[in-house]
């Protein structure tokens, strides 16, 4: 191993990170950061941010640990021995499979929405259900199948969430949950119910959202970013019941944890709940506790620590912000803010924020305070998403 690698393995081990933690945080396997530390190959530039930040070091401190240079690959990676670059067979091949085509379809949907890639995620999910219910995976092989056909329901359950297929949605994470119950794996069940409140509060079933919030702070040792996650579905549930003393006190717990580093207990999945994540949240409930005017900084604070500003995100955030300006009648903003998000629908296609979106052009449309050039505009908008 290379001085360099050294120090990068050395880094990881004072941070508290086993080769296993640190993968799953980072959303790899465990393989890639072996040969990250035995210097085959380089971390992916969109992988460094967030390696930076579990290590508690800047980008450049980081680069000098790799021995980066302009982001070229080192030798090493196109002349790795065929043992590291064997394909995988069998019941490995499908689950490589199911984690490739997870990680494609989901970036994929950060940019451009979930409405075109949930069909493709279902097909993988079925595909892989179809596996296991007839029978084909050994019992000896079961647990690790069941744990990847969990994540694959997940995936496939998110990505019908933002395509806004509510009942499907709901019917993936239930078997996401089911099948990690099976598999032993509990980081997926905390996923999956943490998925099925998030879906309630968006259909305003706040009482089902607050128990399966209470149900996963039940949980024994639960992680602290699960828990921060059930603190937050729990103020978001609160709000929409108009307890806005509760709603408060539960996001301010969150977004304290939020501004703590992640704990190497805590899931790879959560590496998204951060405080971009809560200022959203936060936004969202004051909106409902009907208070657009404290709502508005905050959304406006969690789009600036967005990192596609055309993608996905992007679009759901400026949705929030477009009906805190009408609540609060500020129109020329609103006009701002509408025109921002006309740009966004010509790259993202997602029926979860399309929906949104007219709830908020029918509120235009229906206060009697609007000016008629901005009553234009949304009608002109609601019109194009129906096209």
């Amino acid at each position: 191993m290379a001085l360099k690698r050294q120090a990068l393995a050395q880094r990881r081990k004072a941070c508290g990170y086993t080769q296993e933690a640190f993968a799953e945080v980072l959303r790899v396997d465990r393989t890639t950061v072996q040969r990250w530390e035995r210097g085959e190959v380089d971390p992916q530039p969109h992988q460094r941010p967030r390696m930076a930040k579990l290590l508690d070091l800047t980008r450049a401190q980081l680069d000098e640990i790799l021995g980066a240079h302009d982001g070229l690959a080192s030798p090493a990676t196109t002349l790795a021995s065929p043992a590291n670059t064997e394909e995988p067979r069998g019941l490995d091949a499908d689950i490589a499979h199911m984690k490739a085509s997870a990680a494609h379809l989901l970036k994929h949907a950060d940019r451009h929405g979930g409405d075109l890639v949930a069909p493709a995620a279902v097909q993988v999910w079925r595909s892989a259900q179809r596996k296991l219910d007839t029978g084909s995976v050994r019992e000896n092989d079961q647990r690790a199948y069941l744990a990847a056909v969990a994540e694959s329901a997940e995936v496939a359950g998110w990505l019908l969430f933002d395509a806004g297929q509510w009942d499907a949605a709901r019917a993936a994470f239930l078997e996401s949950h089911m099948l990690a119950r099976h598999a032993g794996d509990r980081s997926m069940q905390w996923f999956a119910l943490d998925m099925l409140a998030m879906l309630d509060i968006e259909r305003e079933r706040p009482a089902e959202a607050l128990r399966i919030a209470d149900e996963l702070m039940c949980e024994p040792h639960i992680p602290p970013r699960v828990a921060l996650l059930a603190r937050v579905r729990r103020g978001r549930a609160l709000a929409q019941m108009g307890e806005q003393k509760r709603t408060l006190t539960f996001l301010d717990a969150a977004r304290g944890g939020a501004e703590e580093s992640i704990s190497p207990r805590d899931p790879g999945w959560a590496w998204w709940v951060d405080e971009t994540e809560v200022k959203w949240h936060t936004g969202a409930a004051l909106l409902d506790l009907g208070v657009p005017q404290e709502a508005t900084p905050t959304i406006q604070g969690s789009l600036a620590g967005v990192t596609i500003p055309d993608g996905r995100s992007a679009l759901h955030l400026r949705i929030g912000l477009l009906s805190a300006f009408t609540e609060s009648r500020a129109w020329r903003e609103a006009e701002a803010e509408l025109e921002a998000i006309a740009s966004l629908l010509h790259t993202v296609s997602s029926g979860r924020n399309r929906y949104l979106l007219r709830r908020v052009l029918r509120a235009i449309d229906r206060d009697s305070r609007a000016p008629v050039w901005l009553s234009h505009l949304a009608k002109e908008t609601a019109a194009a998403i129906a096209a």
